[in-house]
């Protein structure tokens, strides 16, 4: 068995063509995980921002900060797939299932839409998230607010 090109009979080999579209720049943000503090989006401690929100209608994408004070535990249902990492403190995760972990820097997590997570902590929690989902909450760039 082999593949497609090594069965082809011309030995005229395909260069890619130059693209069309204009080269396009990155963003950077500086200090993010330290400067950048996310809007209070539940009960007394739990905070969320976007700091940025790919524009693609299809597919979109958004990631930003998830901060957890001590006192009431956040429960929430995802409608989106998400991936976390833990970059400061401490988390308590658990789900419906009975799965439960104990999170600390450096943990990363998938959470798949559909799951109800219920996070709380002793302490605080810092992580960073990526969605599969337009933007909400405050975004760096944007200055928009979470409905």
């Amino acid at each position: 068995m082999g593949s497609l090109l090594s069965k082809s009979k011309s030995s005229k080999t395909s260069v890619p063509e130059k693209s069309t579209m204009s080269p396009l720049k990155f963003t950077h943000y500086a200090g993010a995980q330290t400067e950048f503090k996310p809007p209070l989006i539940a009960n007394e401690n739990a905070f969320l921002g976007d700091v940025a929100t790919s524009d693609d209608p299809v597919a979109p994408i958004s990631s930003g900060f998830y901060r957890l004070e001590k006192g009431t535990p956040l429960v929430y249902e995802y409608t989106y797939h998400e991936m976390k990492i833990i970059v400061d403190g401490e988390f308590d995760i658990s789900d419906e299932t009975g799965q439960k972990v104990h999170a600390v820097k450096g943990d990363v997590f998938y959470f798949p839409k559909g799951s109800k997570i219920t996070f709380t902590t002793e302490t605080f929690g810092l992580g960073f998230f990526v969605g599969q989902r337009k933007a909400r909450g405050v975004c760096v760039g944007a200055e928009s607010r979470m409905s």
